[in-house]
């Protein structure tokens, strides 16, 4: 888990004046302590006013197993605690990160970790952290299932002793331990608690399209890779009145669903998905419902915008591609983007979603990918996220496209693209990838990249899946590939190649350029520039794999200075030197043209051959 910028105190507390802040102060110290639901509810009926102040307040249904933990920063305020006993509890341990205790304590059994919690008050509060005894579960059940009971240490005590007495577990979960502070501890059950803020639904910036026709929204949304909420394309959708709890569970029966690792009933799901009340809450995500469940196939049809889908050539071999999604609010997914360089559509047949989106070339804040894009680091929770950098964006050039999206309307995720999702309420919908024109060459580029044995999801057969889908698609559709890849080319290089004149003249004055520098030309020289490099199919696959690079040249260089650069770095292109095209800002450029800050140096290959 990342922490926290500043303390949960400052996130919690911070206000302009002094006597206030000591008021919200006393207020989180008495919430910990006591945490006697009676209690809670009449100080947050006095202190709502301020609360409202800072936009924070807490779910009527939010988790009560604190255990007494308190942000650090209340240790800061606190007059009355000389130490925390988080450290004293600990012994020698106690220089360790919460993260490395709670590290070590997961190689632990069940027996182990209950055992622990009887040798001081801190490891009581470490060893029942619920994610631990969650873990516990999920890995002992399998396909098994569960029953969820109130909590994951319950749930795990009632698998393995059926006959326990659960009331003596459920008495020790009072207990309150004083003085223990813990942001990361405190962080876990403030994410599980927390209500949206209404600030972070507001922004509303999406397009939202209704009755479009198809051949405008490839022209408008899917060739141009943006996104779009669309309005009203699924009203005829069975699923929409039927979907219903009690009809799911009727038609399903005892079939299995995909939940995290496990697979659970429908009925299990939904027990456990009434009663959770944690930060992370587990996702229905199954691939394979219609097969398994043949009428909730029959329930809904692809939207008219998505029945292009290239993918089927492969028929049985074609990565998942499909999926049914049920979670509660808080659940969702973080920040990624969808597998194998495909688009997306999401359906909402009940509920409601938040989503915020960037486009590719834009890294969410607090969003770390290694360099080849197989790992991701981000926040663990949406609402760490939310509480940490979703301010950040509002002062961003480029801010993200956001949306709420109910039942009965459908977004459309172009491909790359960085998406995060929060259900904001319990919801139910359908979600599909695919691959049109629009998106081919994208998506065999991805798929031949050199390390996609490990990018590549969705199938059994991960390194033959280029061969495997590109020869389908030439056998389904002769040239179709060649006639892509010629367009792109064209698309880059829209204008013709300038003449002499056009290359001697100024473009903002239209007359001969004269051999005296002016004053600004005087103070940029020697200042470097940055340009964006462009790599087309084969320049693409020489320079391995990567379809653009920054570059930074010297102010006055020409593109013959930074194809000097670029070939050092990928030497492999050499073999293309002689008969490759460059374009500049998408127009035909010499190798003698001057470029500028924030131009795109484009490199394209001769296409069939030359």
């Amino acid at each position: 888990m990342l922490t926290c910028k500043r303390s949960l105190l400052d996130r919690l507390i911070m206000k302009k004046k002094k006597k206030r802040k000591t008021k919200i102060g006393k207020f989180i110290k008495t919430q910990n302590q006591n945490f006697q639901k009676p209690q809670y509810e009449e100080v947050e009926e006095e202190e709502v006013e301020e609360e409202r102040d800072e936009g924070f307040s807490l779910k009527r249904s939010a988790p009560s197993k604190s255990y007494g933990v308190q942000p650090l920063g209340n240790f800061l305020l606190s007059s009355s605690s000389s130490n925390n006993s988080r450290n004293s509890g600990l012994g020698k341990l106690y220089k360790l990160t919460d993260e490395l205790v709670l590290d070590i304590l997961g190689f632990l059994d069940g027996t182990d970790l209950g055992v622990l919690g009887t040798v001081s008050k801190s490891f009581y509060i470490f060893s029942n952290y619920e994610p631990l005894w969650r873990n516990l579960v999920l890995d002992n059940t399998n396909t098994n299932g569960f029953s969820f009971n109130e909590s994951w240490k319950l749930t795990y005590v009632s698998i393995l002793k059926p006959s326990f007495d659960m009331s003596i577990l459920k008495g020790c979960e009072s207990l309150r331990v004083r003085d223990f502070y813990s942001d990361y501890l405190f962080q876990s059950w403030l994410c599980a608690s927390l209500e949206m803020k209404p600030e972070w639904l507001e922004r509303d910036n999406i397009d939202r399209k209704c009755g479009m026709s198809v051949e405008e929204f490839v022209l408008n949304y899917e060739e141009p890779n943006k996104p779009v909420l669309l309005e009203g394309c699924i009203e005829n959708w069975p699923a929409l009145k039927k979907w219903k709890k009690e009809y799911l569970i009727r038609v399903c029966g005892d079939v299995r669903f995909a939940v995290g690792p496990a697979e659970l009933k429908l009925d299990e799901y939904f027990k456990y998905s009434d009663g959770a009340r944690e930060e992370r809450p587990l996702y229905l995500f199954d691939p394979k419902f219609a097969e398994k469940v043949p009428v909730m196939g029959s329930d809904y049809e692809v939207p008219q915008y998505f029945r292009e889908d290239l993918f089927a050539v492969l028929g049985k071999e074609r990565p998942d591609y499909r999926w049914i999604i049920i979670g509660p609010a808080g659940s969702g997914s973080s920040f990624h983007i969808d597998p194998n360089s495909t688009s997306a559509w999401n359906a909402v047949i009940k509920g409601s979603k938040k989503w915020v989106l960037f486009p590719p070339e834009v890294v969410p804040p607090g969003v770390h990918p290694s360099p080849d894009g197989a790992e991701v680091a981000c926040p663990v929770s949406i609402i760490e996220w939310f509480m940490n950098f979703y301010r950040e964006t509002k002062s961003w050039k480029r801010r993200p496209v956001e949306c709420v999206c109910k039942a009965g309307e459908v977004i459309f995720v172009p491909n790359g693209w960085w998406h995060l999702v929060i259900n904001l309420e319990e919801s139910i919908a359908i979600t599909q990838n695919y691959v049109s024109r629009s998106n081919l060459l994208n998506v065999l580029d991805f798929l031949k990249r050199p390390n996609a044995s490990e990018l590549v999801s969705g199938t059994t057969d991960r390194v033959n899946l280029y061969d495997k889908f590109k020869g389908a698609i030439e056998a389904a559709f002769p040239g179709t590939i060649k006639d892509l890849e010629l367009k792109a080319a064209e698309k880059m290089a829209e204008k013709k190649k300038p003449t002499f004149w056009e290359s001697v003249t100024d473009s903002k004055v239209g007359a001969f350029k004269q051999g005296f520098p002016t004053m600004d030309e005087e103070n940029k020289k020697g200042a470097d520039v940055e340009i964006k490099v462009l790599f087309f199919a084969r320049a693409r696959d020489l320079a391995g794999g990567v379809s653009e690079m920054m570059l930074q040249v010297p102010s006055g260089s020409t593109a013959q200075d930074c194809l000097s650069k670029i070939f050092t770095k990928h030497p492999r292109l050499e073999e293309i030197r002689e008969c490759m095209v460059l374009a500049l800002n998408l127009e035909y450029a010499p190798e003698s043209a001057v470029v500028n800050d924030k131009d795109e140096l484009a490199i394209i290959p001769p296409i069939s051959g030359g």
